[in-house]
């Protein structure tokens, strides 16, 4: 069986015998719309437990569109124009409007970088800002006892409108909806004592009541007062299928079930070794984000076993201090037990491999510096073929093999 798993904005192609495939775990292949504009449109004109755009906003308003970064495949060129044009249309000039990317704890974005996810004729238009991790402001406490800093360029906004995409997400149950603000537009303190509750049994993919961290990020959502949501909903292929507008709560839990019927898939067997990929750029930008398909392939594979992940990581490790914790001197029980000690932003992802790793063992196909690679506690290959070889050699020749070409979105769910 020759399969194919997406890599940076290429592919890699590896031949399993047919005596070892178990097959390929797939999400449901639901078809693009042909005009994802006019599906916008639509969108904005039958907004989910909303008023509609344009009624909302005053004239008089100074508006902020949260917008992803690079990291994520959020569609925001599409998404864009057509709120764009309804705020026109309800009185607002374009110097009034301000597009706002959230970053996060990641890097800042270049010029080119803006431009190309909004688009050149909206970046020509309207101004575009990076967030600002060290210009925020305390709005107040949640009931978890974070405080909760703010970008003080969100707070200076009359009126604030949510984009972004929605996709299984590894410890916040789903991507999208209040998840803009936060951790997008937060301070780094309140990302961190957010994320701080990750390890707890409710922070799972595809869960959102019992869920520490998505109810927290809903509650800090509440706090800045989220005026209006546009999310779009992704096929495997990054092609929208689905646009959801409205009341951020409501419109995000209707975009949910798209995802579910979608990329929720059902097993009957673990395997031995699981082949995954993040599906290609840009969810294998770095290995801090090509980690979330080892979360998901770890649910496929039986304890012991081996993951194979293939991520590009053309920007490298990532995050600064995940990369100082993966590229040092500490054993992955070493950094499980820093965690349990001390809670550091951007090392907790790094415990979560780690932590992976004490269960399976993972082999990572990337073009990550051979210098970075010799650090790593993870083993590194530079093909699939010498990375399957040496599985197969440590399985023995009857392993069963599971395939998940699109692993960050992916989520399997075993029924035994």
């Amino acid at each position: 069986m020759k399969v194919s798993l997406n890599y940076g904005y290429d592919s890699m192609a590896l031949n399993i015998p047919d005596e070892n495939y178990m097959g390929t775990l797939n999400p449901k292949d639901t078809r693009e719309i042909e005009d994802p504009i006019n599906e916008v449109r639509r969108a904005l004109a039958n907004p989910i437990g909303s008023k509609k755009l344009k009624e909302l906003v005053s004239s008089q308003d100074k508006v902020v569109i949260l917008a992803s970064d690079i990291t994520r495949p959020s569609p925001s060129s599409i998404l864009l124009p057509p709120i764009l044009k309804e705020l026109n249309e309800a009185g607002l000039s374009n110097d009034q409007i301000t597009i706002v990317f959230g970053l996060g704890v990641h890097r800042k974005q270049t010029e080119e970088e803006k431009k190309r996810l909004v688009g050149e004729e909206v970046y020509n238009q309207v101004k575009c800002i990076d967030h600002d991790i060290d210009n925020c402001v305390k709005i107040g406490t949640t009931k978890r006892g974070n405080q909760v800093f703010i970008f003080k360029k969100i707070l200076d906004a009359d009126f604030i409108i949510a984009t972004g995409n929605i996709e299984f997400h590894y410890f916040a149950g789903y991507s999208g909806g209040a998840k803009a603000v936060a951790p997008g537009v937060c301070g780094r303190e309140t990302i961190a004592n957010n994320h701080e509750h990750f390890l707890e049994p409710g922070a799972k993919a595809g869960l959102i009541k019992g869920n520490p961290i998505r109810e927290e990020i809903e509650e800090i959502g509440e706090m800045v007062g989220i005026n209006f949501m546009v999310n779009a909903v992704l096929n495997s292929h990054k092609k929208i299928v689905k646009v959801v507008a409205g009341e951020v709560t409501k419109a995000h839990r209707e975009g949910t079930k798209y995802i579910n019927d979608m990329f929720r898939v059902e097993i009957d067997e673990l395997a031995d070794i699981v082949i995954t990929s993040p599906g290609g750029y840009p969810k294998d930008i770095d290995l801090y984000q090509t980690h979330k398909a080892m979360e998901n392939a770890s649910l496929a594979v039986k304890k012991g076993e081996i993951i194979i992940v293939a991520g590009e990581c053309r920007d490298g490790l990532g995050e600064e201090s995940f990369a100082e914790a993966l590229n040092g001197k500490l054993s992955p029980f070493e950094l499980m037990e820093e965690l349990k000690n001390n809670f550091i932003l951007g090392r907790h992802k790094a415990s979560r491999i780690a932590n992976i790793n004490l269960n399976t063992e993972i082999y990572l196909v990337s073009n990550l510096a051979d210098e970075i690679k010799k650090n790593l506690f993870i083993k590194s290959f530079n093909s699939l073929e010498e990375a399957f070889s040496e599985a197969i050699k440590a399985q023995g020749e009857k392993a069963r093999v599971l395939v998940i070409p699109y692993g960050s979105s992916t989520l399997p769910v075993f029924k035994g």
